[in-house]
């Protein structure tokens, strides 16, 4: 799963990036967690654009916010299979925007954070799928989304079972052209990341609370 990540781009770098506008503040975040807004890039008939949605996704029929912790991930084996998630798939893809994320080690000593990152240190986009929620009482529209999962590649393997689908650079426009609604193709998008373009270190246990959001939440630590 996909738990917890960090994404430490401000807005003029998201806008370099990306090329694209943003509307709204970006600033460095070491420790994001479910129920908080998250950066995302989406495709459209008029271009790219960049949206902040809460991570957690509501169905569009709940009647609460609860669902949101729920559907942080969605499963890549399934995605099309699903009732819920197949139709959001096909047609509300984004990009979770990030460079790096968390995932705890299970040793004999107790759990260990571990941050992974690409070894460039380059930002990149998770494989996200969104939804839009009317709250009963305001009607105020509440976008939220959920960061597609795929089995590990040979260095998550050592750390957990599950990882994030990173979306390799070349499938970017692929994945948020909504106008691609063949399965076989987007599949083809869920493959591992290569392990060897990526790192893996462990970090201080602070990041297990998500109330910090500190630069020390992704600096290595000793073992």
């Amino acid at each position: 799963m996909c738990g917890r990540y960090l994404f430490t781009l401000v807005k003029e770098d998201v806008e370099r990036e990306y090329k694209v506008r943003v509307n709204f503040d970006v600033k460095p975040r070491y420790n994001i967690a479910p129920g908080q807004d998250v950066v995302c890039l989406l495709g459209s008939e008029q271009g790219r654009k960049v949206e902040a949605f809460r991570w957690g996704l509501i169905p569009s029929w709940a009647k609460d916010t609860k669902f949101g912790y729920k559907l942080i991930n969605a499963r890549a084996e399934t995605l099309f299979e699903s009732r819920m998630f197949k139709p959001l798939a096909m047609k509300k893809r984004c990009l979770v925007l990030a460079d790096g994320f968390y995932e705890w080690q299970k040793t004999d000593e107790g759990k260990i954070p571990m941050c992974i990152r690409l070894k460039s240190h380059n930002p990149f986009g998770f494989a996200g799928i969104w939804e839009t929620w009317i709250p009963p009482e305001s009607k105020v529209p509440l976008h939220t989304c959920s960061i597609v999962t795929t089995t590990p590649n040979s260095l998550m393997k050592t750390i957990h079972h599950r990882m994030p689908v990173i979306v390799l650079k070349e499938l970017e426009k692929v994945w948020l052209n909504p106008e691609i609604s063949d399965e076989n193709v987007l599949k083809k998008i869920f493959k591992p990341y290569p392990s060897n373009e990526m790192e893996a270190y462990p970090v201080s246990k602070m990041v297990n609370s998500p109330k910090m959001n500190l630069p020390e939440c992704m600096e290595p630590v000793k073992a």
